[in-house]
Order: structure tokens, then C-alpha cells, then sequence
């Protein structure tokens, strides 16, 4: 029921959005003489808000078709280079460029695309053979494609790393994790090091992650440990409509866990909205199209299987089963003891709302086989947990520090 009247909903409001963005463009066509006075700028930018912010959102395209590599710009294509069922791995070719290091940047699978973290992607592509993990909504994955848990997404970066082939030549390959997957890319780091894996990282970088939430627990923690697990099973699963090729899965939809991201923070999404509004008013298209921008992305979320949700709820947040050194996969034990050779850097932000300090760098203290100069911590003064991996903190100061750190374990 939950899930057929959000369509409901949507669809309602994707009319309501179609019409009040052709009554803005009326409003604010240079033809009509209101466009210039009394209430027409008013109500015809009041409508485009509206418009932009009820519109339906499919998956975005990452557009990133160049990058600029010492001086000279560099073509980029974007290629699918391996095809599961709940994800597919992509790589960002650099036309002419040979050699140098692998990183692997690992997406959440939190109800956003991997296209949240185009920023990610766009500041490393001069430095790095960038591939991603692009995750599938999972409303679209039909039910004879079986299921996808938090095993299963370990095993997908086991795949992947072994696509990067065996961690020879020049550069190396690396693995970077935003935010969620580092416990699965931390559990992958420490089943490929007991396994001496050839394909395992030299690097695993993780920033923000939950890997021992116990940590300065946030309000995303505190929500997770205060309600049993058959609360969550029950109150925020939902079965996908017949309308979608996954009809029948059952899913944690992403408008819930968007619902919940702008609760947190309703005033400040509130005050973005009224600031973009008086932009359109003044005529200040440029800074109204950077909020436009941003929450194109930010609305743009997809669903997640239920049993990768309630896995990572009851082993993350609940268990503390990686940070108890008790997580098992399928079976056998994920040791951070085991991690003697990949070099593992954490980066925190001091604004973090999401994952808290310390949260990360408690894998530095678990990976106890792991050489002191193999070990890095860095907490990015004045960076919330967006910040962390796009704007100008990451672009002139995280994205660096990351760099140095590939650089100096090749």
C-alpha cells in the first residue's frame, strides 16, 4: 500500500509540475508585458520552484567527457566493463593514457546513484584509471535475478578488484570507499589479505564510513539502535508495484530514505529553496541553477533491496559485528588482524551529521597487523559529510591528501 500511494502521489504531482512550468514560462516570457511588473516575476518564479521541485527524476548521466591532464585536455568514455544483475562496473577511459594507478571508487548503495559522486570522479579522473561501482535500482532488477545483501555486495568488490587485474605494474590498484561501503570494502580488504589475493588493493582509502558506530553516534545511529529490527522490517519495507520489472521485490524505497535525509535537515533545505526563489526573482539565474543543480541530484534516488538494508541495520548498527571483530561472511570471519599489506588511510569531516569522528578512524585501531607506516588519519576541518567527497574542501585539500597516499605505496 505504502509504495502504490507514493506512485500515486508522483504522479499527481509530476502534472501539477508539467503545468506550473509551462505557467512560469508564460509568466516570464520577455514577450509577456507581466513578465516585467506587478505579480508576474513573483508568481512565475514561485512556480518554477515548485515546478523543479516536484518534477519526477529518473537516474542521471554522469557527463564527465574530458578531463585536463598536465595542461592538455583529455577525451573520456565511459565503458561498462562487467554486468551483474544488482550493478555494473564502469570505467572512465582516458583517450592516450597509459599506465599509472587503478582506484576503484566504491558508491553507496544509500538510495542515490553513483552519480552523487560525479565530484568524486571528476577530481580524480587527471590522476587516476578511475572505475566506479554503479548500483542498479533495485525496482528495476527482476525477481529471477535473486537477491542482494551485504555478502553479496562484498562479493561484487572481490569481482571487481580482480577485473583491476593482479596488483602488478606500474601504479598499482586501489580502492576508495564513500561513506557506507567502507565496511564492505573494509570486510573485502580483510577476506583478500588472509587469502594473500593477488588482486587485493595497495590502498584502501575510507571516508566517513560507519565501521564502529558506537563512536560519537549520530542521528542516522541513534535512529538504528533504538528500534528492534522487526520494527524496521515491518515499517519501512515495501513491495515494488507491478508497474516496474521488479514487481514483487521486496525493497527499502528511496523516497523513504530521502524523506528521511531532508527531516534532518528541513530548515536548511527550506532556506536553499527560498534563497533559490529570490534569485529567479532578482534575475539571478546562475546562483538559482547551482541550488537547481544540486538538488537534481539530491532527488534522485533509487531503492535498495530489503535484505541489504536490514543486513547493514542489524550487522552495522546494531551488532557492531566489524568493529566486534564477529562479522561473518557466508560462514567465515572478516579479521582486520589479517590486513598486514594494504595501506589504509580515514578521513573524517568535523561537521559529519552522518558518520561521527571516529567512526572511521576505528579501523586504523582494529587493523592491528597493519605497520604504524601503513596507517593515516585525516579529519577535514570545517567539512560536513557532503563536503567530505565534493566541493572545494575535497577538490583542494581531501583529494590531495588521497593522491600523496597512492603515490607513496605504488
Amino acid at each position: 500500500m505504502l509504495y502504490n500511494a507514493y506512485e500515486m502521489q508522483r504522479s499527481l504531482l509530476a502534472g501539477a509540475s508539467a503545468m506550473a512550468n509551462f505557467s512560469a514560462g508564460v509568466l516570464q516570457n520577455p514577450a509577456n508585458p507581466f513578465a516585467y511588473f506587478g505579480g508576474g516575476p513573483i508568481l512565475g518564479s514561485a512556480l518554477e520552484v515548485f515546478a523543479h521541485a516536484a518534477a519526477p527524476r529518473g537516474k542521471p548521466e554522469f557527463g564527465l567527457d574530458h578531463t585536463e591532464i598536465d595542461g592538455r585536455i583529455v577525451a573520456v568514455h565511459e565503458q561498462i566493463v562487467v554486468r551483474k544483475p544488482f550493478g555494473q562496473l564502469k570505467r572512465f577511459a582516458r583517450d592516450g593514457i597509459v599506465g599509472g594507478p587503478k582506484l576503484l571508487i566504491a558508491a553507496p548503495m544509500s538510495g542515490h546513484y553513483a552519480t552523487l559522486l560525479r565530484g568524486t570522479v571528476e577530481r580524480m579522473l587527471p590522476f587516476a584509471d578511475v572505475y566506479i561501482t554503479d548500483w542498479r535500482d533495485a525496482k528495476l532488477v527482476p525477481l529471477s535475478d535473486g537477491t542482494f545483501d551485504l555478502d553479496d555486495y562484498i562479493d561484487y568488490l572481490i569481482e571487481f578488484m580482480e577485473h583491476l587485474g593482479p596488483n602488478e605494474g606500474e601504479g598499482g590498484s586501489h580502492m576508495l570507499a564513500v561513506c557506507q561501503p567502507s565496511v564492505p570494502c573494509y570486510a573485502a580488504a580483510c577476506l583478500m589479505s588472509a587469502d594473500k589475493h593477488p588482486s587485493r588493493p595497495r590502498t584502501l582509502t575510507m571516508m566517513g564510513g560507519p565501521i564502529d558506530t558506537r563512536e560519537a553516534p549520530t542521528a542516522v545511529n541513534t535512529l538504528a539502535t533504538q528500534r528492534p529490527y522487526a520494527w524496521f522490517e515491518q515499517n519501512v519495507i515495501a513491495t515494488v508495484p507491478m508497474t516496474y520489472p521488479g514487481a514483487g521485490r521486496k525493497v527499502y524505497p528511496g523516497f523513504l530514505q530521502l524523506a528521511g535525509f531532508m527531516s534532518m535537515n528541513l530548515g536548511n533545505h527550506m532556506i536553499s529553496h527560498w534563497e533559490m526563489f529570490k534569485h529567479l526573482v532578482d534575475g539571478d539565474g546562475e546562483s538559482a541553477d547551482a541550488t537547481k543543480d544540486f538538488y537534481e541530484e539530491y532527488r534522485s534516488v533509487c531503492d535498495m533491496t530489503a535484505e541489504f538494508y536490514l543486513q547493514t541495520i542489524e550487522v552495522v548498527f546494531q551488532k557492531h559485528a566489524i568493529a566486534n571483530g564477529t562479522y561473518l561472511h557466508r560462514g567465515r570471519l572478516c579479521d582486520p588482524g589479517a590486513i598486514t599489506d594494504i595501506a589504509l588511510l580515514a578521513i573524517e569531516g568535523e561537521r559529519d551529521d552522518i558518520s561521527g569522528l571516529g567512526q572511521t578512524k576505528a579501523a586504523l585501531t582494529l587493523a592491528s597487523g597493519l605497520p604504524a607506516a601503513k596507517k593515516q588519519y585525516m579529519m577535514a576541518e570545517g567539512a560536513g559529510h557532503y563536503g567530505i567527497f565534493n566541493g572545494s574542501k575535497w577538490r583542494t585539500k581531501i583529494a590531495p591528501a588521497v593522491e600523496q597516499w597512492i603515490a607513496a605505496h605504488p
